[in-house]
């Protein structure tokens, strides 16, 4: 074998090895609850997804498959803050559906009937005042209202596109905006990109 085929075969078993090793999933990750007592199916995705009689009435995340929360929450708000913000909706009223504490992680599948409920640091609760806000238009006219806030549609976001195409949804910010469910970044606490010297908040906030 000529020694540049060699080469050319060493550098893509090295390539490979490097993206295997640097490839995330939500196997493993906190949001995999396979191994969980209160989910008895042993699956990952089936707590908030489903092939088949799915609620069609969520339209923010697809075929989903666990109860939706109808609790009324207390939003953030400061003297600071020029967004209007609301209920949260969208993709945040899912995340909500467990994290507010009122639904049980063992709702899904049409159950509601559940009796295990998310604790810890991981139940927001419903009074979202200590909570960073979610639901709410980012866009540059709240930038420049601002002034201490990039234009999200001219600013990057440091994954490959603007802070408006990669992270809001419908022009919104939603959990999702700093949190990846599924662990795509493998970043601990689901965040899209490290938050080592604040990078991640520093990606939206002029400071």
């Amino acid at each position: 074998m000529k020694l540049s085929k060699v080469f050319l075969i060493s550098l893509l078993v090295l390539f490979l090895s490097v993206f295997m090793a640097n490839a995330q999933t939500i196997v493993g990750s906190p949001h995999d609850f396979s191994g969980e007592t209160w989910n008895p199916t042993g699956e990952i995705c089936v707590v908030c997804h489903t092939p088949h009689h799915a609620d069609i009435t969520v339209t923010d995340a697809p075929l989903w498959n666990h109860e939706v929360t109808s609790a009324t929450f207390t939003p953030y708000t400061s003297s600071t803050l020029d967004a209007t913000v609301g209920q949260p909706d969208g993709v945040s009223k899912l995340c909500l559906s467990c994290h507010d504490g009122t639904v049980a992680l063992d709702n899904f599948g049409g159950k509601t009937s559940g009796t295990t409920y998310i604790t810890g640091d991981e139940n927001l609760g419903t009074d979202m005042r200590d909570d960073h806000p979610v639901s709410f238009v980012y866009d540059a006219a709240l930038a420049s209202a601002d002034g201490e806030l990039y234009d999200p549609t001219t600013a990057q976001s440091g994954l490959g596109g603007t802070i408006d195409e990669d992270m809001l949804v419908n022009h919104k910010l939603e959990c999702s905006s700093c949190h990846d469910v599924h662990n795509g970044s493998g970043v601990a606490k689901l965040l899209v990109k490290s938050n080592a010297n604040s990078d991640l908040c520093l990606t939206c906030h002029a400071k």
